[in-house]
């Protein structure tokens, strides 16, 4: 596996850039690609000027024009950002055809056997930069390294426009030295668990064996025990396989649960069947989801066991949601409901033995 050679691509502020490219005055003023604050917009992203107030993506408009009152809030272009996507990826194939896109703006480029530039997977990384500020007019920022893990890892290194390599013989110490933060899985609560256990680096995973780990994190334990010394045996996926299907709506005010039942529940049902038709040739359901997320931005999940969409089912998972989320702090509605279903690839057809 340390013979692989992982390049993984991300755009610096993708929307934000692509704005900025668009509209020269935007470049030395802070703002973000999102949704009006008047609305309960969400900011989607925004440019390294708004960052430096504290602004991120999924923070409420509101609160992002308190942080930074001269941000300019932009609602956004998808038809322009896909477009721009695409001519992204159309410079990735250049130099290989094992691509493994994670969004519009992100991907994993698996250039082990690549013949351009020498072969050489820090080149091609360089040319690929180059050729997007030239030909695109924005800049990304790229990690190349042995696995998809770690060149993840290292795209964010040196942000923005920047590159960092992680050489095989280099792998070991770069892994020892990492945040266990940046290992994917571990969130602020897993993370706030091991402080307590005084594990800040992956070195700090080490010294536990893998039976250990998976006692004391359950399933997050057993990617601990690989990503901790940098491993990561997954391949560049060029067809990515879908876990689930899901839409939801954000209200303009707080509405009851009666409402959402009445009103809001036949619609995002219509809307999830007809993207559900497009699906069900490949894929089976296996659960139903529902998502609620209440004034203060709490969010809640609740889900089943399923192998068809139900209604009843949906409306007793709303119920149950709800309820969850009125224990701790009395709530009038919610601002935003979603239905969602979980996947599963459908089982090739094979032929049986006649006898």
């Amino acid at each position: 596996m340390t013979k692989r050679k992982i390049i993984h691509i991300d755009c610096d502020c993708f929307y934000a850039a692509v704005e900025m490219r668009d509209h020269p005055d935007y470049r030395s003023i802070p703002i973000a690609v999102g949704g009006p604050a008047n609305s309960r917009g969400v900011i989607a992203t925004c440019n390294y000027l708004a960052r430096e107030f504290g602004v991120h993506s999924a923070m409420p408009s509101g609160q992002a024009l308190r942080l930074c009152p001269t941000l300019v809030i932009i609602p956004g272009r998808m038809a322009v950002y896909r477009q721009v996507s695409a001519q992204i990826m159309a410079i990735f194939r250049r130099y290989t055809d094992t691509i493994e896109p994670l969004s519009l703006d992100e991907a994993y480029l698996d250039v082990t056997d690549a013949a351009l530039a020498f072969g050489s997977a820090t080149v091609i990384a360089e040319r690929i930069r180059a050729e997007v500020a030239k030909e695109i007019g924005i800049t990304v920022s790229a990690g190349v390294a042995p696995n998809k893990f770690i060149a993840k890892v290292a795209s964010d290194w040196r942000k923005p426009d920047g590159l960092f390599v992680v050489k095989p013989d280099a792998l070991d110490a770069f892994a020892a030295a990492l945040p266990v933060k940046k290992i994917p899985g571990v969130g602020p609560v897993s993370a706030q668990r091991m402080a307590a256990l005084d594990i800040e680096t992956c070195a700090d995973l080490r010294i536990y064996s893998e039976e250990q780990l998976v006692q004391m994190f359950g399933r997050l334990g057993e990617s601990l025990a690989k990503r901790r010394f940098g491993l990561d045996s997954r391949l560049v996926q060029t067809h990515r396989v879908r876990k689930s299907v899901s839409v939801e709506t954000t209200f303009s005010s707080d509405i009851s649960l009666q409402a959402i039942r009445q009103q809001q529940v036949p619609e995002l049902l219509r809307q999830l069947q007809v993207r559900w038709r497009k699906l069900e040739q490949q894929y089976v359901i296996s659960g139903l989801v529902v998502k609620l997320k209440f004034k203060d931005f709490t969010q809640l999940t609740r889900e089943q066991v399923a192998t068809e969409i139900h209604m009843q089912g949906y409306l007793h998972l709303l119920e149950q949601a709800y309820a969850s989320g009125n224990t701790n702090q009395q709530r009038d509605g919610a601002r935003l409901v979603g239905l969602g279903l979980k996947l599963k690839q459908r089982e090739p057809l094979r032929q049986l033995c006649l006898f």
